[in-house]
């Protein structure tokens, strides 16, 4: 409506964010071993864990599954109303059911319950009932309580479904703390997009050292730059000693800055006099969302990856890394070294 101020549009919207947090602090505190309980199942589990709803409940169900699978927990969604049409045949008696359902006497979800029994399959219960059809039929019942929900009738699922949102996801990262579920495993589950290429390890991402300019510290900048390319242009060369360690690095910027002062001669004298000593370099190993950081932090194009001798395994190149943002802005990793 056109004559409704803005600031009541924003007093209203508080609000609501008010009562779901309000909702997830008051289960906080009424947390009890029944949560306890029930990450041990699903921690047990050989199977998968089978998340189930309808309405929101199940949209929110499937949110819940995708977060257990991400986080080392096998899962996946059920329909209720499906499984009753012959999706009955993806439950396992390995497999552990997790069914949502404020009520707990949703018709769908409360017709599915005799064959989950009857598979004999453990059954976890998030409704706000425990004398339910639902929380009567449940192993273990993590209850969320009686809540109004934020809808101005008190009607659609919304102050109810954040509740059992954040509910499972701290059973989903309560049983990934008890496996003891590492970044490794996370990386493993997450290799797409921005947040798959931060998990990414630098020698994931580098130019090789095949495909990267080397020089000795006695080769001229001239001779250093009539080689052909390896492959493709790289602002950089790395400058290894006779031992096969990183000694220094000449850049782009090096060069322009010979160009500036007209300095030819030192076009024909050693790169190691023009060179940069002890670059900042970073080890193999280390993640590329720290690497990225790392270029950020120092205003740095170009990164050498080293071996734990200090020998040139490759070097990241800004511009192959574009678009993908820092994971924080001055990063201290065991992996760096710096002038």
């Amino acid at each position: 409506m056109d004559d409704v101020r803005d600031d009541e549009i924003l007093n209203r919207g508080r609000s609501i964010l008010r009562a779901a947090g309000e909702a997830v602090l008051r289960a906080a505190d009424g947390l009890d071993g029944s949560f306890a309980r029930a990450v041990r199942i699903v921690e047990g589990c050989t199977g998968s864990v089978v998340v189930t709803g309808i309405g929101k409940a199940g949209l929110v169900a499937r949110k819940i599954s995708a977060t257990l699978a991400s986080t080392g927990t096998p899962s996946h969604f059920l329909h209720p109303a499906e499984a009753l049409h012959g999706d009955l045949g993806a439950l396992r008696r390995d497999d552990v059911v997790l069914a949502l359902s404020q009520s707990g006497e949703t018709e769908e979800v409360t017709r599915l319950l005799p064959h989950v029994a009857a598979r004999r399959i453990r059954l976890v219960a998030f409704t706000a009932r425990p004398d339910s059809a639902l929380g009567r039929a449940a192993d273990v019942v993590v209850a969320t309580g009686s809540i109004r929900e934020a809808c101005s009738l008190g009607l659609a699922p919304s102050t109810s479904t954040s509740l059992m949102l954040a509910l499972g996801d701290a059973l989903a990262l309560a049983t990934s703390g008890l496996r003891g579920f590492t970044a490794e495993d996370f990386a493993a589950r997450h290799p797409g997009g921005a947040l798959g290429r931060r998990l990414m390890l630098v020698e994931e991402a580098m130019r090789p050292l095949d495909q990267c300019r080397v020089a000795r510290p006695d080769d001229t900048v001239r001779e250093v730059f009539a080689r052909p390319l390896p492959t493709r242009r790289t602002g950089a060369v790395m400058i290894v000693d006779a031992d096969g360690r990183l000694a220094g690095i000449f850049t782009d910027s090096d060069l322009a800055r010979i160009f500036e002062r007209r300095d030819d001669g030192a076009l024909d004298a050693p790169i190691a006099r023009v060179m940069t000593g002890r670059p900042t370099t970073i080890l193999a190993g280390v993640r590329l969302g720290d690497a990225v950081a790392l270029l950020e932090a120092r205003r740095l194009s170009e990164l050498p990856v080293v071996d734990p001798d200090g020998r040139p395994f490759g070097l990241l190149d800004i511009v192959d890394l574009v678009g993908l943002p820092p994971t924080s802005a001055a990063p201290a990793l065991p992996g760096v070294a710096a002038a």
